[in-house]
């Protein structure tokens, strides 16, 4: 069987997509994906991990139109033609749509192959979006409504064969507001894959610029409902305590430059290293340079009802995390024992469980252990893409 990944990015950026087609590869159906280039020059079809990748070219312009796709459907024309290339070029004999944004595209591209489609939906995308600052500009509020979205979203879960969402919880909210069978409705979680914590390369530069630091690290967007910005206001406190803390923040977002004016204000730069965005292959030597993962997110309907790939990214090499008690955190926590939950927003309560962690080492070496076994046992790609794969077994 050949199927047919849809993708309106470049590639390869997102871990989801790549763990998802390697479990598909190994159960032994090829993977065509379709996605993106930026730049005009670039190479239009290439294997990458056994993935058949076709790239299209999508100037940045049009790309930008995406963001109006339910309000000014100029991007859901475009790409449609690109996608009917694309099916009609590889005879995919299924589609597997990654998110909402291009699914409209894909939709109107399948009219005449009639072919059945896989909605696989990374996040609560309309929930989300209300926190997007472009959605909050003055222009964002006239022309991009969620609330659209959410409608959408809703139609291509009814017209789709079978629904991917993240957490069983996202599953819950889906069914309670979409009158659709349960049984169509799949859980595949962003885990990891054992290669990214069994195959891998220490950065020597990054293992010495820490080695004499008690790291507390953050992987992943920056943006201001991660909850970064509790963190840092404890940082004065913490290094009271800890002459040798770093708060390392390996990633970025448009909130980046209020980040630094806080690390300024709270005269923190020397604890504080903001690495920017780095490529994954260099998390690995963040993680095992770090005593603590942190993931402090603020309570919202899409963070209560999704994973952050963070955790498993921690967990995977025995780094034990502080995290918020977002629901989802909050069960992993409650399940595997790898780590302490705060109370989102609660500034004195993360401080509180931070400190039993620093304090507490044979706490931090049990944790640790916790935090490799949940990988191992339960929580990696192989073991969670089972009913993932079972979609296009029963084909």
């Amino acid at each position: 069987m050949r199927i047919g990944m849809i993708l309106d990015h470049i590639y390869p950026t997102d871990p989801r997509v790549k763990n998802e087609a390697e479990s598909l590869l190994e159960s032994g159906f090829e993977v065509y994906l379709f996605c993106l280039s930026f730049k005009k020059n670039f190479v239009k079809n290439e294997i990458i991990d056994g993935i058949k990748i076709c790239r299209f070219f999508c100037s940045k312009i049009t790309y930008k139109l995406s963001a109006l796709v339910y309000t000014i459907p100029l991007y859901k024309y475009i790409m449609s033609k690109k996608i009917e290339t694309f099916i009609s070029n590889n005879d995919i004999n299924i589609l597997h749509v990654h998110d909402i944004q291009i699914a409209s595209s894909v939709f109107l591209a399948n009219k005449s192959n009639n072919l059945d489609v896989v909605l696989d939906l990374h996040e609560n995308r309309p929930e989300i979006m209300k926190y997007y600052k472009h959605v909050n500009s003055f222009l964002g509020k006239i022309l991009i409504n969620p609330k659209k979205w959410k409608k959408a979203e809703e139609n291509f879960v009814k017209r789709s064969k079978k629904v991917i969402v993240v957490t069983e919880h996202a599953k819950k909210e889906l069914t309670d507001r979409v009158s659709v069978d349960k049984e169509k409705i799949v859980v595949f979680p962003n885990t990891v894959s054992q290669k990214f914590y069994n195959n891998y390369k220490i950065d020597k530069k990054i293992s010495r610029k820490y080695s004499g630091n008690f790291v507390m690290l953050y992987i992943g967007n920056t943006s201001k409902r991660r909850g970064l910005d509790l963190v840092l206001e404890n940082i004065p406190k913490i290094i009271s305590e800890i002459k040798n803390f770093k708060f390392v923040i390996v990633g970025s977002s448009s909130y980046d430059s209020e980040i630094k004016q806080k690390v300024e204000y709270l005269e923190i730069a020397d604890y504080v290293d903001i690495e920017g965005w780095k490529d994954e292959s260099l998390f690995q030597s963040y993680i095992l340079s770090s005593s603590i993962g942190v993931s402090p997110l603020e309570s919202n309907v899409h963070h209560d009802t999704t994973y952050a790939n963070k955790i498993f990214q921690y967990l995977s090499l025995g780094c034990p995390v502080l995290c918020s008690d977002v629901v989802t955190q909050l069960d992993l926590i409650n399940k595997y024992k790898f780590g302490l939950s705060f109370k989102s927003g609660d500034s004195e309560d993360f401080l509180k469980k931070f400190l039993v962690m620093y304090r507490n080492k044979s706490l931090l070496l049990k944790l640790k252990k916790n935090a490799k076994n949940a990988i191992i046992q339960s929580l990696n790609n192989s073991i969670v893409s089972k009913n993932m794969v079972r979609i296009y077994e029963k084909k």
